[in-house]
């Protein structure tokens, strides 16, 4: 019965990184820098937020978009945080984590013969969607530019079927960042075109000697803008599964829909720990942000040291460095170094065939496990260049 399966979703694959993810699990005395999971606990007052709710019994469903002091709180929360105004009541839907947040916007804007403008490498989670919508991908390779997607690439990609760009920035694996000047030059090449743009910002409170700026800031760019975000990163609430759009209300009025159908609405329970998240809790990621910037310059410093060739990035809580010059795939590379040396990394080429040649290390680990597998790596790589 298995060919009765509907074809687009036995062509797509699980991501690569649980992939490898999985295959760590048969290393149990292996380092693990492969998952963007924050290590720090959720902070103590979200959690009794959670419990209080559930003590009252506020276990029921709530609005289609979420609670309404909820969805104010996360109103107040991005125009204090980068001067974003949205109407709480007809602009803000709050979702199951950022993840479905990207689902339902892309099968509400996406129709069969679409295109979709991305950056390559990217996080392996935009491409199935879009496949699974009849659309198509079209990769932007960035391995030239420091990972940053440019005006004139974006330009180069355009055409008749281009139906939306994904700036996914902070860059789940790079890091990297786009500035205001630099999200100013692409909004001017299609600031008059209609085209969507999706703006996933999951990572914009880890931003390191820069302020985080969103390209729905632009005037002319706010109608055409759908941006996502969420706690999972900000405010290490990975399991509770809270995420938010934020678009005009002619876009969230369809894209509530879709979620309607989809999942009637995000768990109460975490609703309730969310918005203690987001008011009391305005400023948690401080403290993490600080402590990530310290892992980074240490890791940085250390494949450095190495002679490995790594983009500094200015956010997230990734690395992204070559490993062309060993001349092993990036999947043989992980393999021998989890092997050889139990050291657990996600290979470059999970993230589209641009990230082949790279691998990814995540710094959202303590800094003695850092330190274990910086000296890991440095000892498995010296056994390739004997």
């Amino acid at each position: 019965m298995e060919h009765l399966i509907n074809s687009k979703v036995q062509e797509i694959q699980i991501s690569g990184i649980r992939k490898f993810f999985n295959m760590v699990a048969q290393y149990p005395e292996a380092i693990q820098l492969t998952l963007g999971q924050p290590d720090f606990p959720t902070p103590e007052h979200i959690k009794a937020a959670g419990q209080q709710a559930i003590s009252e019994n506020q276990t029921t469903y709530t609005p289609n978009a979420g609670l309404p002091k909820l969805l104010q709180a996360a109103s107040t929360f991005v125009e204090k945080k980068y001067g974003l105004t949205y109407d709480p009541k007809s602009e803000i839907i709050t979702t199951i984590g950022a993840s479905q947040g990207i689902d339902i916007t892309l099968r509400t804007i996406l129709e069969p013969g679409s295109e979709v403008i991305l950056p390559g490498p990217v996080y392996p989670g935009y491409e199935p969607i879009i496949r699974l919508c009849g659309a198509t991908p079209v990769f932007v390779d960035t391995r030239d530019t420091n990972f940053k997607m440019r005006p004139e690439q974006i330009k180069e990609k355009l055409s008749e079927k281009t139906r939306c760009i994904i700036l996914p920035y902070p860059s789940n694996p790079t890091g990297c960042i786009l500035e205001q000047t630099e999200l100013q030059e692409i909004a001017e090449i299609i600031k008059d075109r209609d085209i969507f743009v999706l703006s996933d910002e999951i990572y914009s409170e880890l931003i390191y000697g820069h302020s985080h700026y969103s390209i729905a800031s632009i005037p002319e760019m706010r109608e055409k803008t759908i941006v996502i975000n969420g706690l999972s990163k900000s405010h290490s609430m990975t399991g509770w599964r809270i995420g938010f759009i934020f678009a005009p209300a002619y876009l969230t009025k369809h894209i509530l829909k879709v979620h309607q159908y989809n999942v009637s609405c995000a768990s109460s329970v975490s609703q309730h720990a969310a918005l203690e998240a987001l008011t009391h809790g305005i400023d948690d990621a401080v403290k993490m942000r600080e402590e990530y910037d310290k892992r980074l310059n240490y890791v940085y410093e250390r494949l450095t040291q190495m002679g490995i060739e790594v983009v500094k990035p200015n956010g997230a809580f990734y690395l992204f460095p070559s490993i062309k010059k060993f001349n092993l795939s990036s999947y043989d590379f992980a393999i021998k170094l989890l092997e050889q040396e139990k050291l657990a990394v996600v290979p470059g080429d999970a993230f589209s065939e641009f990230g082949e040649g790279y691998i990814r290390i995540s710094y959202a680990y303590s800094m003695d496990v850092l330190e274990k597998g910086c000296n890991r790596l440095e000892k498995f790589i010296a056994t390739l260049v004997e």
